[in-house]
């Protein structure tokens, strides 16, 4: 029996971390960058255009990346994003005062927010093909039911 060993890259070489994006597949890309840019703060690090036509993009805030999409028409508006806040101190009250203050920010700017659940309270942002944003709120305690 003949064993083989593995070849082991030098530490500089191998894979660490892995770096995800969802893709929101959108009707007009143009236009949801727009929604993404001026209502909900996003910026715009890369977009793939074609005779003048964008067709896929990025949109970027604090540490959320999405890429929009105009490719597969058929998917269009039935994505679902699931996005929690890291706040310091990490405190049930500095994560709600958090969600506050982006809800505030978000309404401001005109954007669709409206609360959700999802076996607790949400706060949800519906895009313009219906694609949704879900921010979640801490989880209630039992205390925090009864009260």
């Amino acid at each position: 029996m003949e064993f083989k060993t593995r070849r082991r890259l030098p530490r500089d070489l191998r894979m660490t971390d892995w770096f995800a994006r969802a893709v929101l597949h959108v009707k007009n890309v143009e236009a949801s960058l727009s929604f993404y840019t001026s209502r909900l703060g996003f910026t715009i690090p890369w977009r793939y255009d074609e005779d003048g036509k964008t067709f896929v993009a990025q949109v970027d805030r604090q540490g959320c990346s999405l890429i929009l999409s105009e490719q597969w028409p058929e998917k269009v508006g039935k994505g679902l994003m699931f996005i929690s806040l890291n706040v310091e101190p990490d405190t049930r009250e500095a994560a709600t005062a958090a969600l506050d203050a982006l809800r505030a920010e978000l309404e401001a700017k005109g954007a669709p927010v409206k609360d959700g659940r999802w076996g607790y309270r949400l706060l949800v942002v519906d895009d313009p093909d219906g694609n949704q944003l879900f921010f979640n709120y801490p989880s209630e305690s039992a205390s925090d039911k009864t009260a």
